[in-house]
C-alpha cells in the first residue's frame, strides 16, 4: 500500500462555540499532524480570516493578532501548524457561498431560500458594508492546487476571492439569477441576537463574531492566485450555479430565521 502524501483535513468542531473549538480542534489537528509527520505527508487545511488583523484589506502578509475567543483558537491552530514536523498549507477563505454551502452560511440557503420563496430575508449585521465572499468550489480548487506545490514547511495562501460585495448586493444578485423580484430585507437586530444568546450557545457564538458583518471585511487574494494559477469564478457564474444547485437540492432553512 502506498502511503499518503497529502492529507486534506476538513473536519471541524461539533458546535460554533469557544468551548467546543478549544476542546476539540487543537487535539484533532495535533493527532493529524503527528501521523502526517511520521508519513512525511503534507496536510492542507481550510482556514478563515478570524485570526488576522481585520482593520484594513487583509492579505497574506497581514499579521495574525488574535489572542482570545474563537479568533484566538484559530491563531493557536496556525501557530501549531507552523511548528509541526509535517509540512502544512493553510488555505484562507472568507465567508463562503456556493453549492454545498448549506442552510446556515451567511450567503447560503438561509438567505437564498427566502429569495426563491419571495419571503423576507433576515441577514445578520449590516446590509451595506463591503464583504468578501469566497465561492466554495474555488476554495476546493485552491486546496487541490496548493497540494501540488513544491513541499515547504508551512504555507499560508488565500483562496481566490473576487471583489467584495455587500449583503444587499448578494440578495439582489440571487434574485436576478432566479428571475425573482428582490424581496424585503430586514436584518435581525443585534440586540435580539444578544438576548437570545443568553440561553442559546450557538447564537451566542454568532454574536461573538458579529463584527465580521457589521464592519468591512475585505480580503485580497491576488498574490495567492498567481502562485496557484487560479482566478476566482466570475461573480455572475458563481451566483447562477449557486441558485441552480439550491433549486435542485432545496435545503430547509433553520426554523425561525425566516419569521
Amino acid at each position: 500500500m502506498t502511503a499518503a502524501t497529502v492529507v486534506h483535513h476538513c473536519a471541524h468542531a461539533s458546535a460554533y462555540t469557544v468551548a467546543a473549538w478549544s476542546r476539540e480542534l487543537p487535539v484533532m489537528e495535533a493527532a493529524v499532524l503527528e501521523v502526517a509527520g511520521e508519513l512525511g505527508a503534507t496536510v492542507v487545511f481550510p482556514e478563515s480570516l478570524y485570526a488576522f488583523d481585520l482593520s484594513g484589506v487583509v492579505t497574506e502578509a497581514t499579521p495574525i493578532v488574535a489572542t482570545t475567543g474563537k479568533p484566538g483558537v484559530r491563531a493557536q491552530l496556525l501557530a501549531a501548524r507552523a511548528a509541526a514536523a509535517a509540512p502544512t498549507i493553510s488555505v484562507v477563505a472568507s465567508d463562503y457561498f456556493g453549492p454545498g454551502s448549506g442552510p446556515n452560511a451567511h450567503a447560503g440557503d438561509r438567505v437564498l431560500q427566502p429569495v426563491l420563496a419571495g419571503r423576507t430575508v433576515r441577514p445578520l449585521g449590516s446590509l451595506d458594508q463591503p464583504h468578501s465572499w469566497t465561492y466554495l468550489p474555488d476554495l476546493a480548487a485552491a486546496m487541490i492546487a496548493a497540494a501540488e506545490l513544491p513541499t515547504a514547511p508551512d504555507r499560508l495562501l488565500f483562496a481566490p476571492t473576487g471583489p467584495a460585495r455587500t449583503q444587499r448586493e448578494v440578495v439582489a444578485a440571487y434574485a436576478a439569477a432566479a428571475g425573482r423580484p428582490v424581496p424585503r430585507i430586514a436584518p435581525l437586530p443585534t440586540w435580539l441576537l444578544r438576548a437570545l444568546g443568553v440561553v442559546n450557545p450557538g447564537i451566542a457564538g454568532l454574536v461573538e463574531m458579529i463584527g465580521l458583518l457589521t464592519e468591512p471585511l475585505v480580503m485580497d487574494s491576488r498574490a495567492s492566485e498567481q502562485i496557484l494559477g487560479i482566478a476566482p469564478t466570475p461573480w455572475e457564474d458563481a451566483i447562477r450555479h449557486t441558485v441552480r444547485d439550491s433549486i435542485r437540492h432545496t435545503v430547509p432553512a433553520v426554523p425561525g430565521w425566516d419569521r
